[in-house]
C-alpha cells in the first residue's frame, strides 16, 4: 500500500471554553491531539473547531473503547472502517460534523487513509474530501505504545481553580461562569483553612486585585505546605470574561510551542495578533469607564494566516482601563491595552 511512514504520537490539547459578550458561552475540554510528523494533526485543517475523541472528561469505559477502536481492537463505528478523528466539542453529534477518516492495518503497520468532513452515516469523498491530508503510514510499535499508555486509566481529571478575592458577588458570578463551561471553581478567603488533601485537587488559583501581596504570600506557603504547584492567575480586571479568559489560558495543556496563537500586544491604536497556523480568530475588547460600567466590542472575527497581524481598535480604547481578549478553537491569550505601540514595549 503505497503511503510513506510518518511518526505518530500524542499530546495534551485544550479547546478553549469562554463566555462571550453577548452571554453565550463554549464549553471547555481537554483532550488527547494526534500528532504526525512532529506536529498536531488538528493544525493542518485550518479552521476548526472540534477534539478528538480521546477527551479527559468522557466516562473511562468510552475513553477506554475509543482508544480500542483507535487499535482496531473494535468494528468501525462507522461504514467502510471508517473512525472519526475529530467530532463537535459540544456535543459530538456526527450531525453537526465530524472528520473521519478510513484506518486499517497493513503487516505490523497501520494506515490512516481518505480523510473526509461527514454529517451523515456515508461520506462523500467526491465533495468532503481533505486533500493534502494523507495518507499516512505508522510503525505499529509506535503506533500501539502511544494508545495503549492511555489505558492505564491516568486520562486527564477535569479542571479546578480556586477563588480568592474580596468581591464576593464577582467571584460568585466567575465561579458560574467557569461551572458553566466545565472548570470547577471554589471561592475561599483564606487558602489556610483548606485541608492540604483539597488543595491537591486545584490547578490554579486566581487572585483579585484587591488581594494584598501579604494575602498571596500566604496562599502561596500554604499549596508549597500541601505540595502542589499550581498556575497563579493576577486578575486584570473585574470583568467576568476577561477573568474567564485569563483563567483558561493558565489552565491551558500542552507546550507553548504548539499553540496556534502565540503572541497578543495591545495600545490604543491597535492590537497585534501572532499566530502559528491558518485559523479563525476572534478579538473582543472591553473597556471600563469612570463608573466602572463595562463597555464591550467585538472588533474582529476571521481567519488569519501565519504570522503577526494588527487590528484596529474603536477610537475610546485608550480611555479608562481596556483589555482585549483573543480567541482561536484551541488558544486563548489577554492583554491590557498599553499606551504605546503594539511590540513594542
Amino acid at each position: 500500500m503505497a503511503a510513506e511512514y510518518a511518526t505518530f504520537g500524542l499530546a495534551p490539547a485544550t479547546r478553549a471554553g469562554g463566555v462571550h459578550a453577548d452571554g453565550d458561552f463554549q464549553v471547555h475540554r481537554d483532550f488527547m491531539d494526534f500528532v504526525v510528523d512532529g506536529r498536531p494533526l488538528l493544525f493542518r485543517l485550518s479552521d476548526l473547531d472540534a477534539v478528538s475523541p480521546l477527551a479527559s472528561d468522557v466516562p473511562p469505559a468510552i475513553f477506554t473503547a475509543q482508544v480500542r477502536c483507535l487499535l482496531l481492537e473494535a468494528d468501525a463505528p462507522l461504514p467502510g472502517g471508517r473512525y472519526v478523528i475529530y467530532g463537535c466539542p459540544e456535543c459530538a453529534d456526527l450531525a453537526c460534523g465530524a472528520v473521519t477518516a478510513v484506518i486499517l492495518r497493513d503487516g505490523d503497520d497501520f494506515v490512516w487513509r481518505d480523510f473526509a468532513w461527514q454529517t451523515a452515516e456515508h461520506a462523500d469523498l467526491e465533495l468532503n474530501a481533505y486533500p493534502g491530508i494523507g495518507p499516512y503510514r505508522f510503525s505499529g510499535a509506535e503506533y500501539r505504545a502511544a494508545l495503549a499508555g492511555l489505558l492505564d486509566g491516568s486520562a486527564h481529571p477535569a479542571r479546578r481553580v480556586l477563588l480568592i478575592g474580596a468581591r464576593v458577588a464577582l467571584l460568585a458570578r466567575l465561579a458560574a461562569a467557569l461551572r458553566t463551561i466545565g472548570i470547577g471553581a471554589d471561592i475561599t478567603q483564606v487558602a489556610r483553612d483548606v485541608p492540604a488533601d483539597e488543595l491537591r485537587t486545584y490547578d490554579a488559583v486566581a487572585f483579585g486585585r484587591a488581594v494584598t501581596g501579604e494575602q498571596r504570600a500566604s496562599v502561596g506557603r500554604a499549596f508549597a505546605d500541601a505540595g502542589v504547584d499550581v498556575a497563579h492567575v493576577d486578575g486584570l480586571a473585574p470583568i467576568v470574561p476577561v477573568l474567564v479568559a485569563q483563567i483558561e489560558h493558565a489552565l491551558a495543556r500542552g507546550p507553548a510551542e504548539g499553540r496556534r496563537l502565540t503572541r497578543l500586544t495591545a495600545s490604543a491604536a491597535g492590537a497585534e495578533v501572532e499566530v502559528t497556523s491558518s485559523c479563525r480568530v476572534r478579538l473582543t475588547a472591553y473597556r471600563l469607564d469612570r463608573l466602572h460600567r463595562t463597555h464591550v466590542r467585538e472588533v474582529f472575527d476571521g481567519v488569519l494566516e501565519p504570522g503577526a497581524h494588527r487590528v484596529a481598535l474603536e477610537a475610546g480604547a485608550g480611555k479608562g482601563e481596556a483589555f482585549v481578549v483573543a480567541r482561536t478553537p484551541g488558544s486563548v491569550l489577554v492583554t491590557a491595552v498599553t499606551r504605546g505601540v503594539p511590540g513594542r514595549g
